[in-house]
């Protein structure tokens, strides 16, 4: 069972702690102004998000570990004033580090991780057809989809498909069988159906749901105890979701998953659904830059992080400067989520950036990833080489 396990006979490696930025090989005054920044985003009429989390470091050394405004701050969204009904003073729930948020899209790198764990073990193989696994998904088997275009993008998969409008599980997963590729696979296509697939053939590999694959391979074993798939009750808000910009019509959301195929299936989705806070994403981050282990756990061997994590990436986005900002460039892994959601690992700096927010709560806008870039930028200019 290479892979995932306790590590005994290895050397454990260091655990996150907090200390001063100094102790880390980072400008303090640099952080100073990320923490200002991100503080910055949940304030004035119109904030970036109602409430923040960061958490940043290098090394086994978290440096920022601060939390900013509202996990919950709008009782619904009002159409006509265009504008979010805000909760008497005493009904409001402050943003903590111990928040928990909707990932929405960073819950494709635990799938993409859970992936190449199978890879690692030899039950999976990266350029194998999806068809050899999934012979009745008969779009996939017939294109000759493999496992490293669904973990890449570049399946020509659409960017999704309408499931929450089926009315029935089986129609659903009909839907999934049925779906053949729109564009010429090689090129890249960003879509959650990827995951989905990929979802669907490491359930039928290993005969475990993706929340338990998820569980025994990576949370549990680092200690992650706050990552789970929903329902959530203490998270942050996200939306009040409905019709028209909303596929669903669904009303204020607080620890249901937001994604409307996500919840449509239950809650357990590759490409959404899971639930976590900043210190336990920050332990992920440090399990990869440690090359897979953290403490006396380890989930995956250097080599398969290695795989994971060279360009363009399984699963995790590399050097994208869109989100990432200066940290991008020589590495740099990560991903973003449409709550509000996103990290980045920098093996070349052994820094990682952490920023949780729920951007959608009262409702969804237009994706912003300027102040992400922002963050990764501060953090780059932090790094003392």
């Amino acid at each position: 069972m290479g892979g995932v396990g306790s590590g005994r006979g290895q050397l454990s490696t260091p655990r996150l702690r907090a200390d001063t930025p100094e102790r880390a090989g980072l400008d303090p005054e640099e952080l100073r102004r990320l923490v200002r920044d991100v503080r910055g985003l949940t304030t004035g009429e119109r904030p970036w998000a109602a409430g923040v989390v960061v958490v940043a470091g290098r090394g086994p050394v978290v440096a920022v570990q601060e939390a900013a405004g509202w996990a919950v701050r709008y009782a619904r969204y009002d159409r006509e004033a265009d504008a979010g009904v805000e909760l008497p003073p005493a009904s409001r729930v402050p943003t903590t580090v111990d928040t928990p948020f909707d990932l929405a899209s960073l819950t494709k790198l635990f799938t993409a991780v859970a992936a190449v764990q199978q890879i690692e073990r030899g039950t999976l193989g990266i350029d194998a057809r999806v068809g050899a696994y999934l012979p009745d998904f008969r779009a996939a088997a017939a294109h000759d989809i493999t496992v490293r275009r669904l973990l890449t993008h570049t399946s020509g998969l659409r960017p999704e498909l309408p499931l929450y409008d089926c009315a029935d599980a089986a129609g659903r997963l009909e839907l999934l069988r049925e779906e053949a590729p729109v564009t010429e696979p090689g090129a890249y296509v960003y879509s959650d159906l990827n995951m989905l697939l990929l979802q669907q053939l490491l359930e039928r590999l290993t005969g475990r749901t993706l929340d338990v694959l998820i569980h025994d391979g990576i949370t549990r074993p680092l200690g992650m105890a706050a990552t789970r798939f929903g329902p959530c009750p203490g998270a942050a808000a996200t939306e009040d979701q409905r019709r028209p910009w909303g596929k669903a019509d669904r009303g204020p959301l607080r620890g249901e998953v937001h994604d409307e195929n996500a919840w449509a299936l239950g809650g357990v989705a590759g490409h959404a659904g899971l639930f976590s806070t900043g210190r336990d994403l920050a332990v992920f981050c440090r399990a990869l830059l440690a090359g897979g282990a953290y403490g006396p756990a380890r989930i995956l061997g250097p080599d398969f992080v290695e795989l994971l994590l060279t360009p363009p990436g399984l699963g995790f986005a590399v050097d994208q400067a869109w989100f990432m900002g200066e940290l991008a460039g020589r590495g740099a892994a990560g991903h973003t989520g449409f709550t509000g959601t996103s990290l980045v690992l920098d093996p070349a700096t052994d820094t990682f950036l952490v920023l949780l927010a729920n951007t959608v709560h009262p409702r969804r806008r237009e994706p912003d990833s300027a102040p992400r870039a922002a963050a990764g930028t501060r953090l780059k200019r932090a790094v003392l080489e």
